[in-house]
């Protein structure tokens, strides 16, 4: 799942247009994110690896990123890293940065901000109707960039950019990187990156002294979570189940044989999400040995439910106050 890529529909392909780049549409596939990564592949040939063979992801020039020495920081003290998700744009612009400033104030160690996307299928109906929210709202790739910008001096912890391969291709890979360096972000998630292009487009990202987070699934094959785990920068992602994001009544148990097998090949973070969304469910995935718990699905719904921004941001404080307390 977590490098495999949905094939366009027509409305999708007809939609990808080169004249609107800053447009959050639909995903124009493989074949087209080939054909924009090509020349920059080509030109940096000496750059690209064989990601069965990757290494460990390098540090940047100045030394670890402001990931990767936020979670060795945590490990090195025994904590559990606390990671929220929020939607940017949801329900707009001028919450997001409200919501950044508020979720770092208690006391988030990591923050991921989803860039809204008109087909967001690894995602469940609560993120998914997140992003129809903020793309109505009128939510672009320019205003995500301006806003964090702004935001992101003002924060503790770093922020991760969560985004689908499809406003990555519009904008274009060297592009988009750079800007999300110039922005203030940290590091990026691309659920939907192909297999076989993580390589080139990891390139682009350690350019922008950027970190690719990679992620890992329950079906992952033991040679390929190997090789995902080198490769991935910040940290490693285990995506908890197979499907979509969203709430689930209990974590599943194979959680914890998963992480003792990820464990095993590496010594990096590896931070667990989808399907978490109690205070229990942090507890227990701490207990199990992760470095950190990711929350999304319910943590959008604090926001989105809510019947005023204002009424938004409180519950969500209070919400993600209950998170972080059930931590060690």
């Amino acid at each position: 799942m977590a490098f495999t890529v949905k094939a366009s529909s027509p409305a999708a392909s007809s939609s990808s247009s080169s004249s609107a780049p800053a447009k959050l549409g639909a995903a124009p596939g493989r074949v087209a994110f080939r054909k924009l990564t090509a020349a920059a592949a080509s030109a940096a040939a000496s750059l690209r690896l064989d990601i069965d063979r990757a290494p460990a992801a390098p540090a940047t020039e100045r030394g670890l990123s402001s990931v990767s020495r936020t979670m060795s920081r945590l490990m090195e003290k025994g904590k559990t890293a606390f990671i929220p998700y929020i939607t940017a744009g949801d329900p707009d612009m001028g919450t997001t940065a409200e919501a950044l400033r508020l979720l770092d104030a208690c006391g988030a160690d990591v923050i991921e901000v989803g860039v809204p996307f008109s087909d967001p299928y690894n995602d469940g109906p609560v993120i998914q109707a997140s992003a129809a929210r903020a793309l109505a709202a009128g939510a672009t790739m320019d205003g995500i960039m301006s806003m964090l910008a702004e935001v992101t001096p003002e924060l503790s912890c770093p922020v991760v950019l969560f985004s689908y391969l499809g406003p990555i291709v519009r904008r274009g890979p060297a592009n988009f990187t750079a800007a999300a360096k110039q922005a203030g972000v940290q590091g990026l998630i691309v659920p939907d990156l192909p297999y076989l292009e993580a390589c080139s487009f990891r390139s682009e990202v350690i350019k922008n002294n950027l970190e690719l987070v990679l992620l890992t699934t329950p079906t992952t094959p033991p040679d390929r979570m190997k090789a995902i785990t080198a490769a991935s920068g910040g940290f490693v992602y285990l995506v908890s189940v197979n499907g979509v994001t969203g709430s689930r009544q209990d974590v599943n148990p194979r959680v914890e044989h998963l992480l003792q097998e990820i464990k095993q090949v590496t010594d990096k973070a590896v931070c667990v999400g989808y399907g978490i969304s109690t205070p229990d469910h942090v507890r227990q995935i701490a207990e199990w040995g992760a470095d950190g718990v990711i929350i999304g699905s319910a943590m959008v719904r604090q926001l989105g439910e809510a019947a005023s921004p204002k009424q938004g941001l409180k519950r969500l404080e209070k919400y993600a106050r209950s998170l972080k307390n059930a931590l060690p």
